[in-house]
């Protein structure tokens, strides 16, 4: 039996971009786990009412309920041993370190550069929510937020030194293997890949060679996402 994943998805539903929802979506290829993909958006709190909270990812997997992509790593790992998301308690606590760095410091800089145009990626219906949730969180209008993004990436590419510096001794952030921690990375660099057409990394950037491998890993899962 499969999986069934509820995964943020864009007018088109097969357009998926929420990055933790791409974390999961990477460590379930990881392990070889079949999986259903169910399209959630913003709006369908009521759809998710069985998890008893309203944000994706959520798994279903028999008669076990998971949401939160760090608990879905770790269920995955204690249910599904084989092969390792983390490599061991030490790799672990790495990975959550890079859990934390990623969403405080890659999210918030990843936002302030695509937030207006995943407005225009979204299901209509989800656009005055997302809208109005969003300029309360900046305090500025989404359009606001987003201008002078061209002049502002320096910044945003400046922020991925600790990423650059591991990569360039080995080539994976796991070490001679993928793991969950470049799982978290890269799903989170499928937002904007997947939702914006501005470009965050340069092509010589060797954050940029790494997430190209990453994007052939599993298949080919990330080179074939549904894209803006």
């Amino acid at each position: 039996m499969s999986i069934i994943l509820h995964d943020l998805a864009g007018a088109d539903p097969d357009l998926r971009f929420s990055p933790y929802c791409w974390r999961i979506r990477f460590a379930l290829a990881h392990k070889g786990l079949p999986v259903e993909t169910i399209p959630w958006r913003f709006t369908e709190r009521d759809a998710l009412a069985f998890s008893g909270q309203g944000k994706v990812p959520v798994i279903q997997d028999g008669g076990k309920t998971v949401f939160d992509s760090w608990s879905i790593a770790e269920h995955l790992e204690a249910a599904y041993p084989t092969p390792t998301l983390f490599g061991g308690a030490a790799g672990k606590a790495h990975a959550a370190f890079i859990n934390a760095w990623a969403d405080s410091i890659m999210v918030g800089g990843i936002a302030r550069l695509i937030v207006r145009d995943l407005l225009d990626v979204i299901d209509p219906k989800d656009r005055d929510y997302f809208r109005s949730s969003r300029e309360a969180r900046f305090g500025q209008t989404l359009e606001e937020v987003q201008a002078g993004r061209e002049d502002r990436v320096a910044a945003f590419r400046e922020s991925l030194m600790p990423v650059r510096l591991v990569l360039r001794r080995q080539e994976w952030l796991g070490g001679a293997a993928p793991s969950y921690a470049d799982h978290i990375v890269a799903g989170t660099l499928m937002w904007p890949s997947c939702a914006s057409r501005f470009a965050l990394l340069t092509e010589d950037d060797p954050v940029a060679g790494w997430f190209g491998r990453m994007l052939d890993l599993y298949g080919g899962l990330g080179r074939a996402a549904k894209r803006a």
